[in-house]
């Protein structure tokens, strides 16, 4: 900072109206005190830069970020730094929670300078920032943690070459942002939370074990590390006893007795307050989008997932019928402005993405009714549902799946039980279970799809029951994705033992059973049995014409696969007499430019050429 250097001891009269004068260097507030253990952060060197500039820089600086990233601690060693190497003629340090706290600070700031007590609070504070414009000394002010920005209408200190002005809080909006300078203030990187668990817990009886595990448990945040580190230390813990009961209690069970370094807060109600302001600035809808996201993946959450009719539906039925899109979209914005999420593009598809604190999910999600959590379970997964493109096709529609997946894990993980219950509370799997693993497989990862399905079956067994129809439906996709992994004769044998209890269980003629002989007998002719595969084909068309009609799309696959399976056992000649009548069949049902008609027009070309191209034969 600019302006007359050295430390000004003598008293100096200001105002004189029975005030006691006041001596400089002079502070009003009390400045936190550093926090022990604190590491320096990169932040600290952008701020001291910033401040430190010429008269032409930016004079106001805005720490923004989440709660509990230590922006009160950075502000206070910025103020404790200059205070203790002479470069401050007045500290000014405000606690700007609300607009009566203040003026109250400005009012006794504006006595001390003027001498001057106005009954007034707002005269007072009119006093104190033209004492500020036209002095010449060196000052600082610092407003932490501004909760409402309105609340320092007509109080941000003015801009002069010899004062700055150092703000902090969790909002970001335009109107506290214009002309200022922004600092994003972010959690610890891995290097710092090692450094500060060090510092805080040495090494002593092995209490670093899981460390590193501990702070990525606790997304790096500061005050969850060091409320943490109290709380072993107190109860002569291990990280990794910590971490047991991390994920058996309660995060509201695990504060510490007394938390460290004078923090008013635990990490539960650290929270709260924003929450409150979130709900009450968008007539509660940034709750019911805030307990969605607390279902879904912290790292990346397509924004549009919040506007989809299945979300809004959802926001209608708890709400009522007036919630939007453009009401969602606002409410989504409003937990970015108020610290609870933060936004992002990304760069490959340019889908925006909400990111929202582990943390923060893990307090809203326990804070929520144990009698909503199937609602929102179900509300989440149809929204994903509906994003989800029917072909990830090219870049954009496969990170999108790719997005997907990673929210449907996350989903799955958080909700337990509730996706294999209707939110009528009957057995009932979820489409979704199905779509995350059929995804996989459909862009080529099929051993991946495959392990989904064996753990899908494992928990459909367990949870539904050995003969419920979707455990069945499981084990028949896991089948067919076993084989398409490579193993084509345990497809078969696992088809068959579907088959077996679908007999048992439902008619023969049932759609599933149909659907499980079919992929049987192709999977007999992957698995080199072509002549059976042929067999088995032409014993379906019996029960296909039966069931469905010569004119059933079913029936003509049908009829497709015997001539291709009689192809591959020898009989080309046969085959294309076959596929020229299924030709016949597919133009008159389902047209010329039809999938399934032209597929049967490559086999006749490749099969009358005798070039020894594979028929494309249908899937499940």
């Amino acid at each position: 900072m600019t302006g007359p250097a050295g430390i000004f001891n003598a008293p100096v009269n200001v105002g004189g109206a029975g005030r006691p004068v006041v001596s400089f260097p002079h502070q009003v507030g009390a400045v936190p005190r550093l926090a022990h253990g604190r590491q320096p952060r990169p932040a600290d060197g952008l701020l001291a830069t910033a401040v430190g500039g010429g008269g032409t820089t930016v004079v106001c600086q805005v720490l923004a970020g989440m709660g509990g990233v230590g922006k009160t601690q950075l502000a206070a060693n910025l103020a404790t730094q200059l205070w203790q190497t002479g470069q401050l003629d007045l500290l000014v340090w405000v606690t700007a929670s609300s607009r009566t706290t203040i003026l109250d600070t400005y009012s006794r700031a504006a006595a001390d300078l003027t001498g001057v007590e106005d009954q007034d609070p707002q005269h007072a504070a009119d006093r104190l920032r033209a004492w500020l414009a036209a002095t010449g000394r060196r000052w600082l002010v610092v407003l932490d943690d501004i909760t409402h920005p309105t609340d320092l209408t007509g109080l941000w200190p003015p801009d002069t070459a010899t004062g700055r002005t150092v703000a902090t809080t969790r909002r970001r909006d335009t109107a506290l942002l214009a002309g200022r300078r922004l600092i994003d203030v972010g959690v610890f990187t891995t290097a710092e939370a090692h450094a500060y668990l060090i510092g805080q817990l040495g090494d002593t009886n092995n209490r670093l074990d899981e460390a590193d595990e501990l702070a990525g448990d606790l997304g790096y945040l500061p005050i969850a590390l060091a409320q943490a580190a109290a709380y072993i230390l107190d109860r002569d813990l291990t990280c990794a006893a910590y971490r047991t009961r991390l994920h058996r209690r309660r995060l509201d069970r695990l504060h510490p007795d007394t938390l460290p370094d004078e923090q008013q807060q635990t990490v539960t109600e650290t929270w709260a307050l924003s929450i409150i302001q979130a709900d009450a600035a968008t007539d509660h809808l940034a709750g019911q989008i805030l307990r969605l996201a607390a279902l879904l993946d912290a790292n990346g959450i397509p924004t549009d997932l919040f506007t989809t009719t299945a979300a809004l539906d959802y926001y209608r039925h708890t709400l009522g019928p007036d919630v939007d899109a453009d009401a969602a979209a606002d409410a989504t914005r409003a937990l970015y402005r108020l610290g609870l999420a933060d936004a992002t593009r990304d760069p490959d598809t340019g889908i925006t993405l909400v990111r929202v604190h582990a943390l923060v999910q893990r307090v809203v999600t326990e804070a929520t009714p144990d009698d909503q959590r199937q609602a929102f379970a179900h509300a989440a997964a149809d929204a994903i549902m509906e994003l989800w493109p029917d072909i990830e096709h090219d870049s954009l529609t496969a990170r999108l799946g790719r997005l997907l997946r990673t929210n449907t894990t996350a989903l799955t993980v958080a909700v337990g039980d509730h996706l294999w219950h209707s939110c009528q509370g009957e057995l009932d799997a979820h489409v979704l279970l199905y779509r995350a693993g059929d995804s996989q497989g459909e862009i080529g990862q099929v051993v991946a799809a495959r392990n989904h399905y064996q753990q899908l079956a494992a928990d459909a067994a367990q949870i539904l029951g050995p003969d419920h129809p979707d455990t069945l439906r499981i084990r028949h996709n896991l089948a067919y994705w076993r084989g398409k992994a490579g193993d084509a004769a345990g497809a078969v044998q696992a088809f068959e033992e579907v088959l077996a209890d679908q007999l048992r269980l439902v008619s023969p003629d049932h759609p599933d059973t149909l659907t499980t002989r079919s992929n049987l007998a192709y999977w007999r002719g992957e698995a080199g049995d072509a002549a059976g595969a042929a067999e088995a084909f032409e014993e379906m068309l019996a029960d296909r014409l039966r069931v469905l009609g010569s004119d059933h799309p079913d029936t003509l696959r049908t009829r497709h696969n015997i001539a291709g399976w009689r192809a591959e056992a020898g009989d080309a000649a046969g085959a294309v007499q076959a596929f020229e009548e299924v030709l016949a069949g597919r133009l008159r049902v389902l047209g010329s430019d039809h999938p399934d008609t032209l597929r049967t027009r490559h086999n006749i070309a490749a099969w009358r050429g005798r070039r020894g191209t594979r028929p494309a034969l249908p899937r499940r």
